[in-house]
């Protein structure tokens, strides 16, 4: 056989059959165009909006000034890191950021699947869905109407928790400007906020729990909890894997508009955290070379923490992100 050839029926050479196989690939994609057409929004918007804007990271590396430019800046290499890494609010701000993540891993990640647990064995089907209207309603509240709502329920001298307090002879407690309670105030909202959204992914899981399996369940003697123990969560442990996951690459970020809204010079020692921070630093205070390299160490982080859940996972339960 001579080289350049295949073998085959009609032995076409190399060079027809790279254009039969371009000719194909043309012809899938023209078939696939509404799919290709369906995709591209997603696709622009990642690259316009996500990635992209990381180009700007090479400020973090520089003396940025707006009236330079990006790349005209002079070059200062970790400078921006060091800075932070040795500011004296180092200790507090990742001890805050850390400590508001766990607490939030601890009562708000379970929360939902609790949720989505209890609604699975409603029957009623008026009270499922008024249930879960109910639920949902906060999540689309504004967060600064949800911060209000907080503050008037708390306030020291009308708040309806105090007035709760003074009623049964205790005195009042000036709640939004204790910091020993932001952290419960913090995650409490947020659970109240999120909890009917976030309970949506698991009753989409529970859905696809197949019937006969509590069918069997039932002849083999087993009760109400032994089936949601032995059936209903071993049906959805993949969707909590998957979600636990996500969350913990979030570990070092700590979305900032909520805490701005509720803190104080007062509760600083619990609430200040590496995201406020560098809003008054960096937005603020226009050092957005400084900004740009917290924000830079925090995706990094997240990165190597995702990185390893995802690979303890597998180990363990054969579920991952990849």
């Amino acid at each position: 056989m001579k080289a350049g050839t295949y073998a085959g029926p009609d032995r076409i050479t190399r060079k027809a059959f790279e254009e039969r196989g371009r000719t194909r690939r043309w012809k899938t994609l023209w078939r696939e165009r509404y799919l290709w057409l369906l995709v591209l929004p997603g696709v622009v918007y990642f690259a316009v909006f996500l990635y992209t804007p990381m180009i700007g990271l090479v400020i973090s590396f520089e003396s940025f000034s707006p009236f330079r430019g990006v790349f005209a800046g002079p070059w200062v290499g970790f400078k921006w890191f060091q800075q932070f890494f040795n500011s004296p609010y180092f200790g507090r701000l990742l001890r805050n950021t850390v400590l508001l993540n766990l607490y939030g891993l601890l009562w708000g990640f379970p929360a939902p699947i609790l949720f989505a647990l209890m609604l699975n064995e409603v029957h009623n089907r008026f009270f499922k869905k008024i249930s879960q209207t109910l639920s949902y309603l906060p999540h689309f509240v504004s967060m600064v109407v949800i911060v209000s709502i907080v503050s008037e329920l708390l306030d020291p001298d009308y708040g309806l928790i105090n007035l709760a307090i003074k009623s049964m002879g205790g005195s009042t407690i000036n709640f939004m400007s204790s910091p020993g309670w932001f952290r419960t105030i913090y995650i409490g909202s947020g659970i109240w906020q999120d909890l009917g959204w976030s309970c949506i992914i698991y009753l989409a899981a529970l859905a696809g729990v197949d019937p006969q399996l509590y069918e069997a369940a039932k002849i083999d003697g087993a009760g109400k909890f032994q089936q949601i123990w032995h059936v209903t969560l071993p049906g959805i442990v993949p969707t909590i894997v998957i979600m636990l996951i996500m969350s913990v690459g979030g570990m070092f970020s700590v979305g900032y508009e909520k805490i701005i809204l509720m803190y104080n010079t007062s509760t600083y020692e619990t609430a200040d955290v590496i995201n406020t921070y560098v809003f008054r630093r960096g937005i603020v205070g226009g050092e957005y070379s400084f900004g740009t390299a917290v924000g830079l160490f925090q995706s990094a982080i997240n990165f190597v923490l995702v990185y390893f859940v995802n690979r303890l996972s597998r180990k363990i339960s054969e579920v991952s992100l990849w």
